[in-house]
């Protein structure tokens, strides 16, 4: 226990030096970086922003549609004048301007299926975001969680290369003065070496890890971070009975991949709907207003009467406010009937292939359901099994730590030979190793049984 006690001093104390030349990173953090950098997870949150703009077009598309024209020309030749209603040539210049509207009355319900539409694929982009925010953080989690058994296992490695270094240096002592044979020194020197070896390589593998993390979450590579053990309670976590069937339909009501599935699904059904209206017949109101000013260039604005008196011109453009305000004025409405007869069987043909859109999206969700249900099977076995695998690793480490012990007295009185104290030595360690990934996986299992359901939440490890 003093061997534990040293180690455990000198790894803390190491932990310790790295997390004071970086910072650290808890979990909570790690998920709201991801949240804020994620690629994936920000471009789905623009599709979203894009389908509710459609969505908003759509609602909008119900109303009129209004435009103002306006135009200005000069005519420099023969051209129609409709303010003498004769033909001129010259020089004349011809402003107009309109206001138009129209609105659809009737189209064969288009309009309202687009919307519906519409609204479907938001709610489905909606729920996509949702998934890919469970997404984001099973694998923040995971790779984590990864880093923290990589903690672990250098942790156990550094205090078995510790220990056996401390051996090391004691059966040199006794070796040089005669009560061991120079052979128990150079097996005691290889098995020390094998440690270290093993020490270095957890190292890497850390190392590896830690970078992978630094890379999910987008953060300065060059930056030193080290990580927080989250809270949980590893006794409590395998304590909940589960029934698949139950979970199975609890993740049809969570997992935003289903309800996105049965959200396009309708979307499509709407879509073909909406295609359908094409093929039937459209009523439109329309209505202008709209007016004109005419000026033709050299036209004097009186004329003699041919006694010599002047008199006005009644060929002379009148006033802009005359004839753009009164005399000009015109206004035209009315409705639009158009009923579709034959057009190449463009709509037939874009219905049809709407209408096998609409059933691919019904294959979809039954996939989908389908692969909830495995999944909700599998992680629910595998977790089971990983609760099973951490009660035995518990048991495990139990007996080799105590037969370890034993050993290393029988060996440090001369009891047993070197070779039985390095089994013992390798089957403690080993059992430490096994301890640590079962914990660890039954984590990781439970994580991926909330995220089967549909119900992984960043509180969920982080408490």
């Amino acid at each position: 226990m003093k061997r534990i006690g040293i180690v455990v001093f000198a790894v803390m104390a190491g932990w310790g030096n790295a997390a004071a030349q970086g910072k650290v990173l808890t979990f909570a953090e790690a998920v709201r970086i991801a949240m804020q950098n994620s690629v994936t997870l920000n471009t789905q949150r623009n599709n979203l922003e894009i389908n509710q703009m459609f969505k908003t077009a759509s609602y909008v598309s119900m109303g009129p549609n209004v435009s103002l024209n306006a135009s200005a020309v000069r005519i420099d030749g023969n051209s129609f004048n409709p303010q003498t209603g004769t033909v001129i040539n010259g020089v004349r210049d011809n402003i107009t301007g309109s206001v138009n509207a129209n609105i659809n009355l009737f189209s064969g319900f288009q309009t309202i299926n687009a919307i519906k539409q519409n609204t479907q694929l938001t709610d489905a982009q909606a729920y996509n975001v949702g998934r890919t925010t469970q997404d984001v953080i099973n694998t923040v989690a995971t790779q984590y969680l990864t880093v923290m058994l990589d903690k672990e296992l250098l942790r156990i490695a550094k205090e078995n290369f510790d220990a056996l270094s401390q051996q090391l240096t004691q059966v040199r002592e006794q070796a040089a003065l005669g009560s061991r044979s120079p052979v128990d020194e150079y097996n005691q020197e290889a098995q020390t070496k094998a440690a270290e070896l093993r020490y270095v390589q957890a190292e890497i593998a850390l190392n590896n890890d830690r970078t992978l993390l630094a890379q999910t979450l987008l953060i300065d590579p060059f930056e030193e971070f080290d990580v927080e053990l989250p809270n949980w309670d590893i006794n409590q976590i395998g304590n909940e009975s589960l029934d698949m069937r139950e979970l199975a339909e609890k993740a049809k009501i969570h997992r935003g991949d289903y309800q996105r599935a049965m959200k396009q699904e309708e979307a499509q059904r709407f879509g073909m709907a909406s295609v359908r209206g094409r093929m039937m017949p459209s009523l439109v109101a329309f209505g202008t207003i709209g007016s004109a000013y005419n000026f033709q260039h050299n036209v004097p604005d009186s004329i003699d009467d041919g006694s010599g008196n002047m008199i006005p011109n009644p060929g002379a453009p009148r006033p802009f406010n005359e004839q753009f305000r009164n005399d000009n004025v015109y206004k035209q409405y009315g409705l639009q009937l158009q009923i579709p007869i034959l057009n190449g069987f463009q709509n037939r043909s874009t219905y049809y292939q709407q209408k096998k859109l609409y059933e691919n999206a019904q294959l979809n969700r039954k996939n989908v359901e389908y692969q909830i249900q495995n999944d909700v099977i599998r992680t629910v076995r595998n977790y089971e099994g990983a609760k099973k695998q951490y009660g035995i690793a518990v048991d495990q480490l139990k007996s080799a730590e105590i037969a370890f012990q034993l050993e290393t007295e029988r060996y440090n009185l001369g009891v047993t030979n070197f070779v039985d104290f390095v089994n013992a030595n390798r089957t403690y360690v080993q059992a430490e190793a096994d301890k640590a990934r079962a914990e660890y996986n039954l984590v990781f299992q439970k994580l991926l049984l909330e995220y089967a359901v549909g119900t992984l939440k960043a509180e969920d490890i982080a408490k």
